[in-house]
């Protein structure tokens, strides 16, 4: 191992994960496994002996909670962490959770046929080991913090929308996007590279936190005001117009810069049907996903926001959109709720004037 390969711990009750994810990880150029763990209580003293740079962590192992353990760690030692989870209702809600807690991100178990499915994942995984060794973990939101100020609703007209996209990291950063918007917002589409059996769980745990409705987009619905619409894991989500009225159209057609649903598919979609009535918002994630549809949408007329660097879990698809000129402002997540109320704001005057 070179002194620049990626140091990985994985933790897992199931011997037969901790070999494969051992063999995917070995198997890469500039990352290797230092060390195997059946439970958290020996993945204390191995993360103390080993100073692994990312963790792969269970949910369910003996002796303490995947959860458990992901939490004072995260308060004690944050460090990256890829959850790897099932992909059951039950197992979704859990990923998500740990994700709210300051994991990276996450790989979904197969259900059948373990060892051919975590395989067939090698190239993903591997992938989201290097941008959890580059991410900036962040400490989770006390339990007695209180929820954010609710901003004042600006005029709103059924014309006006916010588009975003995001990848790692986007869960909570959708998140602190949407909960201080009022109810009276603009519609929301939202793209989040995220599998199926996962994206219904988010909506349902955004429309707790949220005043603003948020769900997961079926075909055909019209767009209103006040709703957020979350693209099906497994399914582009596309603005199209039904005459007067916008409506979500979601396509199963080929992945875009692998990804399904993209990012890109989305923008591409609001600078086509939408053009300046549309704001365009791109969040932490790796890869390049929605810098080139930014870029439309800018070319369009819309205004666009790029999260900043030092808010950023990974900064990679805002870096790309930046570098591109998609970026008509870059903005730290705590100020891209207030700022899009502003646009909208300043929109509905310039509208009446």
């Amino acid at each position: 191992m070179s002194a620049a390969s990626i140091k990985v711990l994985c933790v897992d009750d199931s011997a037969l994960i901790r070999d494969l994810l051992s063999e995917i990880i070995n198997s890469q150029p500039d990352m290797e496994v230092v060390a195997v763990a059946p439970d958290p209580i020996v993945a204390r003293d191995l993360i103390k002996q080993h100073n692994p740079d990312v963790l792969t962590l269970d949910v369910e192992m003996p002796r303490m909670d995947g959860l458990d353990f992901l939490e004072r760690l995260m308060r004690l030692r944050p460090m990256p962490v890829l959850m790897v989870s099932s992909l059951t209702q039950s197992g979704s809600e859990i990923t998500l959770r740990a994700l709210e807690l300051g994991a990276v991100d996450f790989v979904a178990k197969p259900s059948l046929g373990i060892r051919s499915g975590m395989l067939e994942y090698a190239a993903e995984i591997a992938e989201k080991i290097r941008a959890a060794a580059r991410s900036r973990p962040h400490k989770p939101r006390r339990r007695d913090e209180p929820p954010p100020a609710r901003l004042k609703a600006p005029l709103v007209t059924s014309e006006k929308l916010v588009i975003i996209g995001a990848s790692t990291g986007g869960t909570e950063a959708i998140r602190r996007v949407l909960e201080p918007l009022p109810a009276g917002s603009p519609a929301i589409l939202i793209t989040q590279h995220m599998p199926g059996g996962f994206t219904r769980s988010f909506a349902e745990r955004l429309d707790r936190l949220c005043q603003i409705k948020v769900k997961e987009a079926e075909d055909g619905e019209r767009v209103l005001p006040g709703h957020a619409y979350i693209a099906p894991g497994d399914a582009h989500l596309k603005l199209a117009r039904s005459g007067a009225n916008y409506v979500a159209r979601l396509d199963d057609g080929p992945p875009v810069n692998r990804h399904r649903p993209s990012v890109d598919v989305l923008f591409h979609s609001a600078a086509t049907h939408a053009g300046r009535n549309a704001i365009g918002v791109l969040l932490t994630g790796m890869g390049k996903d929605g810098a080139a549809g930014l870029v439309e949408m800018r070319k369009a007329g819309a205004p666009t926001l790029a999260q900043d660097e030092a808010s950023c879990v990974v900064f990679g698809m805002p870096r790309e959109a930046i570098a591109l000129g998609g970026a008509g402002e870059v903005v730290a997540l705590e100020d891209i709720a207030p700022r899009l109320m502003s646009l909208v704001a300043a929109s509905g005057r310039a509208q009446r004037v």
